[in-house]
């Protein structure tokens, strides 16, 4: 029996109005047990908020212009009241449900007896994933419209949230987890252990639906099936972090580029994003080099790419950002800038999984294969003041800062633990998401120049505003901002534009203030943006909750030299 997309969303509905968490894996569980196999898989990746697992390789590229153009015809001449329904909700999916209840249209595209099952949903999404080249854009309208055409206003707001990568029901993936072990009698050790292999929830629900506990003795790593990397905790100084670790460090300089995952088998290389996604045809120089620059068969390894110019010294984040914006190889002209790779990790090298050796020894693995890649400055020791000059050495060099690493600490995929820190000699900047945006004055007058920025809630998935920015871009970015900005309009409001929460930024400050102007109590102080972060979506955004951390410690920082 094939279960029904609309259970799905009511799922989904229930759990954004749930606040307990073992109520909702409660809920998910259930909803889990009663699938069929080949449904396990597409209902983790719908419930979490996207279309397909992370390492499938495929993605929609539906552009949030082609979604308003056929919410745009379903609409029809109501759209001041949906935009009146976004304004009120925050969220597209929301405000396109509210507006279906309660308008006619709703009657209209229901017409039809047809169900819509969560296996039909898949097929959609997989077709439009198939689609390329010329009259992609209308192609995909149209297959959006024949989905939407099926679906009841609740099945609308959460395809539309899927499209989107926008669910905002607080379900995350560490509550997925406990979900799968619950649902099919699985330790959530085991699933956890499981997941530093994997990678994808999907993978594992499907497992476990299949074949129970006897399916995880067999798994490990497979090249060409990324990982999600492990991460850093952000520290106020580096005597915090030595506190933490205790005994010796290893300290590495903090390059400002592009973290990369990557897989080598034989000839054949693939880079992975920080996100998962497939960078490869972007990046073929950086093939070559792993290609003659690895002394070993197989391989996953950790790494970051920057742009130098002809002085070997960094270049800004923003240069590196010109290729990975395309989404196909394209030679720069040598005068402009080249690429460097540096590597930082060893994950798994011959079929050997590394991950449970300390990370002193996977570096001298990484040393012993690596013959023409360098990799990233390191000093082990337990003296501060070295620390400190060490420090200085990088900025001098043009990073961010340091990261500074426990030397017999694990490879922990996709948790910011106590084994990596990171630290910047400033306040920490902030990634944040454009929410609305307004036109300039004077010479601004043409552009979106002025931008509301927003943290993530961690439990809610709702965008706070903490702060509001004209400074930082360039003319040119200038431009290219408002045109994106275009794009993912949902309503204006005399000079302000409301816009899908899409495009991250880094943002400077002074310092975070309390303040009744915004929702969340807080403002950022002389906010500036540092460079439009590409590689990262809304759901890598800092938090709220982060945020709140960081004006609750920013004056005990002033009091430290470092």
């Amino acid at each position: 029996m094939k279960t029904d997309f609309k259970a799905l969303a009511e799922l989904c509905e229930k759990l954004e109005s749930m606040s307990r968490r073992g109520l909702m894996v409660s809920e998910v569980a259930a909803f889990l047990r009663g699938l069929d196999v080949n449904e396990i898989s597409p209902a983790v990746s719908m419930i979490l908020g996207r279309a397909f697992p992370l390492s499938s390789g495929l993605e929609l590229n539906v552009s949030w212009s082609t979604v308003l153009r056929v919410l745009r015809g379903i609409v029809h001449g109501d759209w001041r009241v949906f935009t009146d329904a976004f304004k009120k909700t925050g969220d597209v999916g929301s405000a396109i449900k509210l507006f279906l209840e309660s308008s006619r249209v709703s009657k209209q595209t229901t017409l039809t007896n047809k169900r819509l099952t969560i296996i039909e949903v898949k097929r959609f999404f997989e077709e439009i994933a198939k689609i390329s080249g010329k009259g992609a854009r209308d192609h995909k309208a149209r297959l959006l419209e024949s989905l939407f055409s099926l679906a009841s206003p609740i099945e609308m707001k959460y395809i539309v949230r899927i499209l989107i990568g926008e669910m905002r029901t607080g379900f995350s993936e560490g509550l997925m987890k406990e979900a799968i072990s619950e649902a099919f009698n699985i330790p959530l050790e085991t699933i956890s252990r499981a997941m530093l292999m994997v990678g994808d929830l999907e993978v594992l629900a499907e497992i476990a639906k299949r074949y129970g506990l006897d399916g995880f003795s067999k798994l490990e790593f497979k090249v060409f099936r990324p990982i999600k990397p492990m991460l850093a905790k952000d520290v106020g100084s580096l005597r915090e972090a030595f506190e933490v670790i205790g005994g010796d460090v290893a300290l590495e300089y903090k390059l400002d580029g592009v973290r990369v995952q990557i897989h080598k088998s034989g000839d054949e290389v693939k880079i992975y994003s920080r996100r998962l996604t497939d960078a490869t045809n972007s990046l073929l120089e950086i093939v070559d080099i792993v290609k003659s620059g690895l002394n070993v068969g197989e391989a996953i390894l950790d790494g970051e790419i920057i742009a130098v110019g002809d002085d070997g010294k960094p270049l800004p984040f923003q240069y590196l950002m010109m290729r990975f914006k395309r989404k196909r190889y394209l030679e720069m002209p040598s005068k402009m800038f080249k690429l460097k790779l540096y590597l930082f990790d060893a994950i798994y090298v011959n079929g050997v999984s590394l991950i449970d050796k300390p990370y002193i020894e996977r570096r001298r693995i990484l040393s012993e294969i690596s013959v023409g890649i360098p990799l990233v400055k390191q000093k082990v020791t337990n003296d501060l003041s070295v620390a400190e000059s060490f420090l200085k050495e990088a900025l001098e060099y043009g990073c961010e800062g340091v990261m500074i690493k426990d030397i017999r600490g694990p490879y922990v995929p996709g948790v910011r633990g106590k084994f990596w820190f990171k630290f910047k000699q400033t306040l920490e900047p902030l990634d944040l998401v454009i929410v609305a945006a307004e036109y300039g004055y004077g010479r601004r007058r043409r552009w979106l120049s002025d931008y509301y920025l927003a943290a993530r809630d961690e439990v809610t998935g709702k965008f706070y505003v903490v702060g509001k920015t004209f400074k930082g871009l360039s003319d040119d970015e200038l431009e290219e901002m408002t045109r994106r900005l275009k794009e993912l309009a949902v309503s204006e409001e005399g000079r302000r534009v409301y816009v899908v929460p899409k495009i991250v930024v880094e943002v400077l400050y002074n310092e975070i203030q309390k303040s009744p102007k915004y929702e969340c109590g807080m403002a950022l102080r002389f906010a500036r943006i540092n460079r439009i972060v590409e590689d990262k979506g809304p759901e890598d955004a800092d938090t709220i909750q982060h945020v709140r951390e960081i004006f609750e410690r920013q004056f005990s920082w002033r009091r430290l030299n470092l």
